[in-house]
């Protein structure tokens, strides 16, 4: 299945695009990991109790590796369509769009078959193999990286600061891919 995702992205026809899918959460109460510190001296991390949660969809294109994203209160089939109407948006001269997500249920659903059959054969859907996180691309290059420099020992008071950090990071990835393009 791998193999084929590959060659897929590989042999992509000019008139249509690839894209690695995922969903990741975002929680004000901070993941605990580890923090460089100087010998002798303790990082104070704070925990603001009730632990409140937002959620991103996001696409990483497969060959330029700019990544969108939408965000909601609720990881649902809502969130994961709300993104796909967005890559259609990014993507309008597209032929075909093809979707590389994991087996989570809201890839699936009935509301998310039913909105991509009104589509028609936009979007094409490539499901990785269960359990295969190191498989799917915005996985390792994208919400590992966020969650090490954003999430990880963060001091946000509320969750729309954390957002606004989220989102600059997000923001800061493509300008990089960016400016290695003009280099």
């Amino acid at each position: 299945m791998i193999s084929a995702v590959k060659r897929l992205i590989q042999n992509l026809p000019p008139s249509e695009v690839a894209l690695w899918e995922d969903e990741a959460d975002i929680d004000l109460n901070p993941r605990i990991g580890l923090d460089y510190m100087l010998p002798g001296t303790q990082r104070t991390v704070m925990t603001p109790g009730k632990n409140v949660k937002r959620y991103l969809a996001g696409a990483m294109d497969a060959t330029s590796d700019r990544v969108m994203w939408v965000s909601g209160d609720r990881k649902n089939s809502s969130l994961f369509i709300a993104m796909l109407k967005k890559l259609l948006e990014r993507y309008p001269h597209a032929k075909v769009i093809h979707v590389i997500c994991d087996n989570y249920t809201i890839h699936d659903s009935r509301q998310t078959r039913t909105w991509l059959a009104e589509q028609g054969r936009r979007i094409k859907l490539h499901f990785l193999p269960p359990y295969c996180p190191d498989d799917n691309q915005i996985e390792r290059a994208i919400w590992r990286e966020m969650h090490a420099n954003v999430t990880v020992n963060h001091c946000c008071e509320t969750i729309d600061e954390l957002m606004r950090e989220v989102v600059w990071w997000l923001m800061s990835h493509n300008r990089r891919l960016q400016s290695k393009k003009a280099a």
